[in-house]
């Protein structure tokens, strides 16, 4: 449940988040299999999983919400080999080649064939929405993903006006600021990041287990390369690889944090998942705001 990566949205609006009428509203989209010919299905998932029961897990006024999508795997080279026999038979058996639309039109044909005995794979995307702090917070390493479990909010909900964090300062000048040695002390750059040229097309270096003072990465930041992703430990609590688009990736919480949870006597799996939600969703209350104070303070929406 320990979330890897934060994509970070402002709520322009805080939703109605009663649990009684959430779970209501959750359950009309909640979870089904993939059936007949659909490529893919998603919906609400319990957080908890089997154990669970509610499509929400709320802790502190915290509510953890998890998107499960099931897609099904028909790999391209199955259907290439199946249309490649298909055409085969035709030239052979009727004397003629096979022209591309007819081509086209067999190949549709053949995946309404395959697809509903295609294995399938199912995933998870974990978010919580923190109502007092008006931020929502989606585990995902991609905008498309997370913009995925949005647009299900958003069908749920009714609506859901939200927009990604945005700061008053550029955080690739900040970084780069950072990497040259004047970095606040509770950011504590590490041995990573990327480089690039400000230039359409320019240049990028990505250097990883390399000390950033050393004359290299020194030499190009001298010649104006921008750090655009950064390696840090804040406040010896957690580190993660800040990137110039404020998405926090790799994010792993430290010994300190990880030895605090093992402390908490949890007696079965819920009472684990909430323990672990409660600590992580605290440590990244204080990380969030103060990492937004160092980006010169948030650009809020009007």
């Amino acid at each position: 449940m320990w979330f890897r990566n934060l994509q970070l949205y402002r709520l322009i609006e805080t939703p109605d988040l009663d649990p009684d009428g959430l779970q209501r509203q959750l359950a009309e989209h909640a979870f089904q299999p993939c059936s007949g010919l659909d490529s893919h299905r998603l919906g609400w998932d319990a957080p908890l999983g089997r154990k669970g029961k509610l499509l929400h897990h709320i802790t502190q006024g915290r509510v953890m919400l998890c998107m499960r999508r099931e897609d099904r795997l028909l790999p391209a080279p199955v259907v290439r080999e199946a249309l490649e026999e298909k055409v085969e038979q035709i030239e052979v058996n009727e004397g003629r080649p096979v022209g591309r639309k007819e081509k086209t039109r067999l190949r549709d044909e053949i995946v309404v064939d395959l697809l509903p005995r295609a294995f399938t794979r199912s995933q998870r995307l974990f978010a919580y929405i923190d109502p007092r702090a008006a931020l929502l917070v989606v585990d995902a390493g991609t905008a498309k993903k997370a913009e995925e479990l949005l647009n299900l909010l958003r069908e749920t909900l009714g609506s859901l006006r939200v927009q990604p964090l945005q700061v008053s300062q550029s955080p690739a000048l900040v970084m780069t600021r950072w990497a040259e040695g004047r970095a606040p002390e509770d950011f504590v750059p590490g041995d990573e990041c990327e480089l690039k040229e400000p230039v359409d097309n320019g240049a990028v270096i990505r250097a990883r287990r390399l000390d950033l003072s050393g004359d290299d990465i020194q030499g190009h930041l001298e010649h104006g390369m921008l750090v655009t992703r950064l390696a840090v430990e804040w406040n010896r609590r957690l580190r993660c690889v800040l990137g110039d688009d404020l998405v926090i990736r790799r994010l792993r919480f430290t010994d300190l944090v990880m030895e605090e949870a093992a402390e908490v006597d949890a007696e079965d799996a819920a009472a684990r998942f909430d323990a672990d939600f409660a600590l992580m969703s605290s440590e990244l209350a204080h990380f969030i705001p103060r990492l937004l104070e160092v980006f010169g303070g948030e650009d809020r929406p009007d």
